[in-house]
């Protein structure tokens, strides 16, 4: 039954207050009639989006205010630089710096982390370019929606949302088994075996899908409470990589330096390719440039502070692993455990797990606010159910973005073994950082109403 108000005016429905519009938004959606009528124009509505680019104001104002509410401003440098250290300094430290200095790189996996560091870094500074230009939930998304196109874009925010809900259910199924390392427990105690389903989808993780859950009501109920859990997390987590130093340096053997570079230059290029995979998930802070105070001066110092920090820990981290133990014998699987249970130290390892299990908590806290953004902005450009661009009025947050990704994370955490997750992670994350950087060359040297589509075309191809 319907209700009309004081005034005469229209009903509104009890209940639910999404229609079909906040789904089917555009006009071909209309009828049927319509619909087929769009088909028949596929071919020209694809060229159309193939060379259609947005404007900077119109992200900055249009696109923003289809989700009629804004994203409460409570954010400045300080949180922004814990936000990007909770974001990347996650287990990959704890977990990759054993296999690369064991056989690719040797004692000189530290200049392996100094080179993807630098690498890393050049990504951020395009990053920080465009966000303090462009300071909308979008991120990367819509830098190439306004510099490369929506088709470009569109593509780009498939791979953005794969990698992130793939991303998110690894670090949930990560948490799960670092927290039993914590209890002295194997992981598969603590999921539940499901003989009737296929292997590698067979041990059920609810303590995933819990963790996600309580992290979700968290991103949703107030960015700056977020920002405030994420900053003491990732302070602690600093505290813990405090002391591995210290304690491991007390342990350390200068001779275990002298065969410094085993496998030559080719091994030291080949580990820092692998590890550049350690400071990935800094994107996300990109895309709070709607919630932050001051973007002109908080990106930048958040971002190239954040990462520059990052890659000093790393640096230190690896050179006091390789002076601990020769090279030879470092675990590839747990090395830091490992390593100081081999100088007598067999209670760190407790320690180790905790830290990890703190970074862990702060990726995923990192991992769901990025995605929920990403997603609430491509939903205000009609690529994505309009009712995920929804704010909310009270907590200044994408509650129905938050809540959806959130679902699909725990969904796919659930089922799937750490290894499905693995081999699913690919090289699209470097694909997206390209395209970053081809986009800010566009925005540099391409004048609109100067420069012709021919030229435009041309340029990229060169550039490429």
């Amino acid at each position: 039954m319907g209700s009309t108000s004081e005034g005469g005016g229209v009903a509104r429905k009890r209940g639910c207050g999404w229609t079909k519009e906040d789904f089917l938004p555009e006009e071909s959606f209309q009828s049927w009639g319509t619909y087929v009528k769009a088909l028949g124009n596929t071919t020209a509505r694809l060229k159309d989006r193939l060379l259609t680019r947005s404007l900077d104001e119109v992200e900055l104002h249009a696109v923003r205010d289809r989700s009629k509410n804004e994203m409460k401003k409570t954010l400045n440098w300080w949180d922004l630089l814990w936000f990007g250290i909770g974001a990347v300094m996650g287990s990959g430290i704890f977990v990759l710096t054993g296999e690369a200095a064991n056989e690719y790189a040797g004692p000189a996996v530290v200049l392996s982390y100094f080179i993807s560091g630098v690498s890393a870094i050049l990504s951020v500074l395009c990053y920080t370019e465009f966000a303090v230009e462009l300071p909308v939930a979008g991120g990367s998304f819509a830098y190439l929606r306004v510099e490369l196109g929506d088709f470009v874009a569109y593509v780009a925010a498939g791979n953005i949302l794969f990698e992130y809900v793939v991303a998110g259910a690894g670090v949930a199924r990560s948490w799960t088994s670092y927290f039993a390392t914590l209890c002295n427990h194997d992981p598969n105690d603590f999921r539940f075996y499901a003989s009737s389903l296929a292997e590698g989808y067979n041990h059920l993780d609810p303590i995933a899908v819990a963790v996600s859950i309580v992290v979700c009501v968290l991103a949703s109920l107030s960015m700056k409470g977020s920002s405030r859990f994420n900053s003491i997390a990732s302070i602690v987590h600093m505290v813990i990589i405090a002391f591995m130093l210290v304690a491991g340096l007390t342990k350390a053997d200068s001779a275990n330096f002298k065969d410094f570079a085993p496998f030559g230059l080719r091994g030291i290029l080949k580990a820092s390719s692998m590890l550049f995979f350690a400071y990935v998930g800094f994107d996300g802070t990109t895309t709070l440039g709607e919630e932050i105070k001051k973007p002109a001066r908080d990106i930048p110092i958040g971002l190239i502070g954040s990462m520059s920090l990052v890659m000093i820990v790393y640096c230190l981290l690896a050179a006091t692993l390789v002076l601990m133990q020769p090279y030879a014998q470092i675990d590839v699987d747990a090395p830091y455990s490992v390593a100081f249970s081999a100088v007598g130290m067999d209670w760190a390892k407790y320690i180790v797990a905790f830290g990890a299990l703190k970074g862990m908590t702060t990726v995923l806290l990192a991992n769901i606010i990025g995605q929920a953004r990403y997603f609430t902005h491509i939903g205000r450009t009609h690529m994505a159910p309009p009712f995920l661009a929804t704010i909310n009025k009270k907590t200044g947050t994408p509650v129905n973005a938050t809540v959806f990704m959130t679902i699909a994370n725990s969904v796919i955490a659930f089922f799937t073994s750490l290894d499905v997750l693995a081999n699913l992670l690919s090289i699209s994350t470097l694909f997206i950082f390209s395209l970053v950087a081809l986009a800010l060359l566009v925005r540099r040297y391409y004048v609109s109403g100067e420069t012709s589509d021919s030229d435009e075309i041309s340029s990229l191809v060169s550039w490429c």
